[in-house]
């Protein structure tokens, strides 16, 4: 595992099981044949991520270049909860189970949503927050990772290649205190 994570490094590829299917997959297989990746650290009972539902479930759509892969690594999150949250919130995007949050501290991620955008060799070119949390009819919306996204495709630099990402964490201290008697 890297001691730091920087704009342009490569990050570490990862092979974790698919909730819906069970088998395993791989981020490097996930980009075959397209020209990188978002992977998303996201949670079934994050009340942040349910804003995004729509967002993923027409993501591959809009970006059809552009793997997706969403990481469920919330500390006390099971398969049997993530594929609960599948089935009531009709999701469709990919989402592989990350047991112990291992691969979300391999991408130093804390919190979810969090995003990153890597191309084929996994050189990062964006990570952070999806927008700023408002509604793109809001007035101060301000999407961050379209922006990105479309930037990486044409070919051009990222215009902010990082932003500060909020939500939930993946891991607290309160989720592992003891319970009263």
């Amino acid at each position: 595992m890297a001691a730091t994570q920087e704009i342009g490094s490569v990050l570490d590829d990862f092979a974790l099981p698919d909730v819906a299917s069970g088998r395993q997959a791989r981020l490097a297989d996930a980009m075959s044949g397209k020209r990188g990746a978002v992977v998303l650290f996201w949670s079934g009972i994050c009340s942040h991520c349910v804003r995004y539902d729509g967002y993923f479930n027409g993501f591959q759509k809009r970006y059809p270049e552009i793997a997706l892969l969403a990481v469920a690594s919330r500390h006390g999150e099971t398969p049997g909860l993530v594929r609960s949250a599948m089935e009531k919130r009709d999701l469709i995007f990919p989402i592989l189970y990350d047991e112990g949050g291992n691969t979300a501290r391999a991408w130093f991620t804390q919190q979810t949503p969090r995003v990153f955008l890597v191309d084929g060799s996994r050189k990062l070119f964006y990570r952070g927050a999806i927008d700023n949390f408002k509604y793109p009819a809001d007035p101060q919306y301000e999407p961050y990772l379209d922006p990105a996204i479309n930037a990486y495709l044409s070919g051009l630099p990222v215009p902010k290649p990082e932003t500060a990402s909020f939500g939930c964490a993946i891991m607290s201290v309160y989720y592992i205190l003891p319970k009263a008697l």
